[in-house]
């Protein structure tokens, strides 16, 4: 696939996801949404990758959302099926996802970060979900997402007033996992993205896919229909729930398969 506003990196199982368009902050358009959509369509459908990392080209910027000068331009907007960048409504993907928020992430920026399963931010990162100060609104994720993320009287603050978040308070806030000094979020990203990997793929994939579903209905309902999850099934048929058991008998380490 030729990219023209990504990059795709390989590092064993690990795939990292750079958005590269840094005379915009790394703000996306159409064409980049379309594109984004098919490289983690592929990230998703590649049995050897197992955890994904997204970060922002340059020192400036993670991604400063909607690419508004385009649009005022008369630009097309709109996206494929995954949302914006390609993850905002990727519900079907159990693999973890990690941001590796670099500095700016405004509006769908901050969006795509809520949407992955972790979020690691340098000193110099920023987030907001300034959408009501140039007459729009976060409706790629951010109004639904930050309320179950870090509770309703909290987003509600940052909302309504669309104001400015540093990494150290996002931390606080609890949407952020980790803060690094500026220049090494996505060396952090990577450190925890080979400490997921040691895991067994197919238990993280069940994990992921036991609690987002889970969080959809009640606890009982949730421990009721748990094993009948597609990722919990397919976790007890391989060959990882036989080798994890049978490594920690014979003190070894596991040799996981991913399957």
């Amino acid at each position: 696939m030729d990219l023209k506003f990504s990059k795709v990196t390989r590092k064993g199982p690990i795939t990292i996801v750079t958005l590269s368009r840094p005379e915009v902050y790394n703000a996306l358009h159409i064409d980049a949404h379309f594109e984004l959509n098919k490289v983690f369509d592929d990230f998703s459908a590649d049995p050897e990758q197992w955890v994904a990392i997204v970060t922002g080209a340059g020192d400036k910027a993670f991604c400063a959302g909607n690419d508004l000068k385009w649009q005022a331009a008369g630009g097309k907007r709109g996206w494929d099926k995954g949302g914006f960048a390609g993850l905002t409504t990727r519900f079907d993907c159990d693999k973890p996802i990690i941001a590796a928020v670099n500095g700016v992430a405004m509006g769908g920026g901050f969006e795509i970060a809520l949407a992955c399963d972790l979020i690691i931010a340098s000193q110099n990162a920023t987030f907001a979900l300034p959408e009501p100060r140039v007459g729009l609104a976060a409706l790629a994720g951010g109004l639904h997402r930050l309320p179950r993320q870090i509770g309703l009287k909290r987003a509600m603050g940052m909302i309504l007033t669309a104001r400015h978040v540093s990494a150290k308070e996002g931390l606080e806030l609890g949407f952020v996992n980790e803060v690094v000094p500026q220049g090494e979020a996505l060396a952090a990203a990577e450190r925890w993205a080979e400490t997921i990997t040691k895991n067994s793929p197919m238990s993280i994939r069940a994990s992921k896919q036991a609690i987002q579903k889970g969080l959809e209905v009640s606890l009982e309902q949730a421990l009721a229909e748990q094993r009948d999850y597609p990722a919990v099934k397919a976790m007890a048929a391989s060959q990882d729930y036989i080798e994890g058991p049978k490594a920690f008998s014979e003190k070894r380490p596991p040799k996981w398969l991913g399957r």
